[in-house]
């Protein structure tokens, strides 16, 4: 049993940055590939894929809509991934949850074994 933990969420002005983090526990973590999903205010049956990293650290995927602005990372040492989000906007507004699969990465929601409690990222303008 893999249970994550994120943090590191908050309320930043448009065009800030925030850096969130999750640290898991309970498993080898260098096992699992790691990804950010959000869920936005009104669509909670929809988690939205962010970004995923393999168990390396050098396969990385990022969803559409944070190409260029999101950057995931991981630290295997630490069991620990990060999030740093630039330039953010509004619609980056959500509840952001960190979820690990067994093996390779996934932008569906459904193909992932574990998922933390989530922390809010509010964008204010």
């Amino acid at each position: 049993q893999v249970h994550l933990g994120e943090s590191g969420g908050g309320l930043v002005q448009r065009g800030g940055s925030l850096k969130l983090s999750c640290v898991a526990s309970g498993g080898a973590f260098a096992d699992y590939a790691m990804s950010w999903f959000r869920q936005a205010p009104g669509k909670e049956r929809e988690r939205e894929f962010v970004a995923s990293i393999n168990f390396s650290g050098n396969g990385k995927h990022y969803g559409d809509a944070v190409k260029g602005r999101f950057t995931i990372s991981r630290d295997n040492a630490k069991n620990t991934v990060y999030l740093q989000m630039n330039s953010l906007k509004t619609e980056d507004t959500a509840a952001y949850y960190c979820a690990a699969k067994y093996g390779s990465g996934s932008s569906r929601a459904k193909e992932y074994d574990y998922w933390g409690q989530g922390t809010q990222v509010t964008v204010s303008s």
